[in-house]
């Protein structure tokens, strides 16, 4: 697969892995792709790790399940992110960002723009709703082959200086590179965010794998190979979920947008030719 296509080709996996562990190869290709990310003056300031055992991954997918089941519970999760919900195709082509609300789980679409009222959290309650959500993500948690843990080292990465920026962007530049990987080698991957949602949940997970005081983790991601239907997904370049160039880019100066790139029948160019 090209890059291009890989990079059309990327998804986040919201559904089940195959049971098949990662093998030790593609483990170690997700690593050291991820390590060949630019940081600034080589200070490579990531650390990974990698777990398989089945123990760790249920604690982590009941932590990450009664994460999903409080932050549904209490309303928080609908209050922090309901800016980012379209409620029809019309909006969704319209913003072209955020999540159409009949892709979010099938327990949560009867109640569409009410759950974001008082009666409406009632209901969702009251028909434990934010239950059946948490079994759910606890099972899919549950489901992974494997799990990646991504820290920094606290000595580049420090809030509020130039060296946390740094790090972030190094950080997001490493994760990048992986998650394109994925794609090239069959393999899903998803962040695991529900604990981040709670107080106190999150540091369970930093104790559980034994994150030493010298290292911050910032993420978890479950992975896994995806079915082989799911391993060749349609490239549409002209997807209405993504803003079209005109809404992001603009020429020049900040007061002028890039027009005349957004006709959706085009596909990107391959490869520059090389000279003659």
């Amino acid at each position: 697969m090209e890059l291009r296509e890989a990079i059309a080709a990327r998804r986040t996996t919201n559904g089940a892995f195959l049971p098949d562990p990662v093998s030790p190869e593609h483990q170690r290709t997700l690593v050291e792709v991820a390590a060949r990310a630019p940081s600034q003056l080589n200070s490579q300031p990531w650390r990974f790790v990698l777990v398989e055992s089945r123990d760790t991954i249920e604690r982590v997918a009941r932590i990450s399940g009664a994460s999903m089941t409080t932050a549904m519970g209490n309303g928080t999760f609908f209050e922090r992110y309901k800016r980012y919900f379209r409620f029809s195709a019309e909006e969704m082509e319209r913003t072209r960002s955020g999540m159409l609300f009949d892709k979010l789980p099938a327990p949560l679409r009867p109640f569409t723009r009410s759950v974001f009222t008082r009666r409406g959290q009632l209901a969702v309650n009251a028909l434990r709703v934010p239950q059946t959500l948490g079994e759910q993500n606890r099972k899919l948690v549950a489901g992974s082959p494997l799990l990646l843990g991504v820290m920094l080292d606290r000595a580049e990465y420090r809030p509020g200086e130039l060296s946390g920026f740094y790090s972030l962007f190094s950080m997001g530049a490493a994760v990048e590179n992986l998650w394109l990987t994925t794609t090239e080698l069959g393999l899903g991957i998803q962040f695991v965010s529900f604990p981040m949602e709670v107080p106190g949940a999150w540091e369970e997970i930093v104790d559980l794998l034994a994150v030493p005081d010298d290292l911050e983790l910032m993420a978890v991601y479950r992975i896994g190979y995806l079915p082989e239907q799911a391993r060749r997904p349609v490239i549409d370049w002209s997807s209405s979920q993504r803003r079209r160039v005109s809404q992001f880019v603009f020429r020049e100066d900040c007061r002028t947008p890039q027009t005349g790139w957004d006709d959706p029948a085009r596909t990107p160019p391959g490869p520059r030719p090389a000279p003659a």
